[in-house]
């Protein structure tokens, strides 16, 4: 008897976690059997899905929402899927693609159809995050055109700041002793003195 299960991948920013939670415990999937990896963009460890792939059986089902839940691009991702159905002989079901259900049309044809759907989408999804990328660094230069600032704004200095400087400056007062007049770390305070100095010598 095949054991069902189903895979969610959401970014740490994403909020579709319950969404797809929702669609996969509509198909009865136990509980024990859905496996969920959250992440940044620049991590894909994916140790969710590693330790579900390896409780694969032969003729087992897995329900993914969607063909870029597999990987992050276009390789990746045919290469997840050939791993699934050809080596690990796993049957997926893509829910808002229902062409690619490797449980119908196991003959050539069907096969071969697959495939070449699965190819297809597969670009056309690396092909749509690339757009998107595109498009939020056009947005981002376009916006710091218009001088808008990104990150949190600078710390302003301590209105005592030049005092506290030119005593740390001339030894009265030790390093410790100015970083704590100040508030902030001692990196920090190297770093705003050596802009203080450069300051001075432009006047």
């Amino acid at each position: 008897m095949c054991n069902i299960y189903g895979y969610i991948r959401v970014s740490s920013r994403d909020q579709n976690a319950d969404r797809q939670l929702i669609a996969l415990k509509e198909l009865d999937i136990p509980k024990k059997n859905i496996f969920m990896d959250k992440q940044s963009g620049k991590d894909f460890e994916r140790p969710q899905y590693r330790r579900m792939v390896r409780k694969f059986r032969k003729d087992d089902l897995l329900y993914i929402e969607s063909i870029d839940r597999l990987g992050r691009n276009y390789t990746e991702i045919l290469e997840q899927w050939r791993i699934l159905t050809k080596d690990k002989g796993v049957d997926i079901v893509v829910l808002d693609m229902p062409l690619l259900d490797t449980r119908r049309g196991k003959d050539l044809m069907g096969t071969f159809l697959s495939d070449i759907v699965l190819q297809v989408l597969s670009f056309v999804a690396e092909n749509e995050r690339e757009n998107i990328r595109q498009r939020q660094a056009e947005g981002i230069a376009a916006a710091k055109a218009r001088g808008v600032k990104f990150g949190r704004p600078p710390k302003t200095l301590p209105r005592d700041f030049s005092n506290i400087y030119q005593r740390w400056k001339s030894g009265i007062i030790t390093g410790t002793e100015a970083v704590r007049e100040c508030g902030m770390p001692l990196s920090t305070f190297r770093y705003k003195a050596e802009l203080y100095e450069k300051a001075m010598l432009l006047k």
